[in-house]
């Protein structure tokens, strides 16, 4: 009876270790998006810390449609990001709060959205593969530079490939497979389901349907939102 009753304690705790915790509502966790009401966002290009050279851009590229379904009016990527070239702005890592700031004055922008690539790890190995991804989302007011909403991302992307032999060929054949899968795992469709899993957590803009109703959204701990009924 002891023995039964331990196994089902600890089944219990497995269990309620898997099932996701309420971190908050939306307005609880993100007020100062709903004092500071931006209703336009400026994407600005992503700060990549990784060694991966095209991330950059790819990402950049992007952030901007990824966030436009949340109901902010998003400046045309080509077009900012053609003038911070031409004023020496495409390199993020080196701006400032001051310099956000301007960006008010420059292009009319309530908040700029800063998105920076923590990570971009790929490995493999025998018995598989993955890619290992981390993103920091910010967005900062242009009022006075503050940082109204921040989100963390990390996501490991298994990248293992089986050929279907078997031996020691079949698993030279699958380390191959895996390792070329690896390399060749592309930024776009990566950077599309990390942006959308962030950005569902963003309280939604004036063109949304859903604007000013998400308040008491609840958010969970694996990147949930469990809309109200209100």
């Amino acid at each position: 009876m002891k023995n039964k009753l331990a196994i089902l304690l600890s089944l219990l705790v497995i269990i309620s270790s898997c099932v996701p915790s309420k971190l908050g509502t939306k307005e609880s966790l993100y007020p100062e998006v709903y004092k500071k009401n931006p209703l336009t966002i400026l994407v600005l290009p992503a700060i990549n810390k990784t060694t991966a050279a095209d991330a950059k851009e790819l990402f950049t590229a992007t952030t901007a449609e990824c966030l436009s379904y949340t109901g902010y009016y998003i400046y045309p990527t080509e077009l900012v990001n053609d003038i911070l070239k031409q004023e020496s702005g495409w390199n993020t890592e080196t701006l400032d709060v001051n310099t956000l700031t301007k960006l008010k004055d420059y292009f009319g922008a309530d908040a700029v959205l800063l998105v920076t690539i923590n990570k971009w790890n790929t490995s493999y190995y025998v018995v598989g593969g993955n890619v290992k991804v981390e993103l920091e989302y910010k967005l900062v007011s242009t009022l006075d530079g503050a940082v109204i909403w921040t989100q963390k991302i990390s996501e490991t992307i298994d990248t293992s490939q089986k050929s279907g032999g078997s031996g020691i060929a079949g698993m030279v054949l699958d380390l191959a497979m895996t390792a070329v899968k690896t390399a060749s795992t592309q930024y776009v469709p990566i950077a599309v389901g990390l942006n959308n899993k962030a950005f569902k957590l963003l309280p939604f803009g004036k063109y949304h349907l859903r604007y000013r109703k998400d308040q008491t959204d609840e958010i969970l701990n694996n990147y949930t939102v469990m809309p109200s009924n209100k």
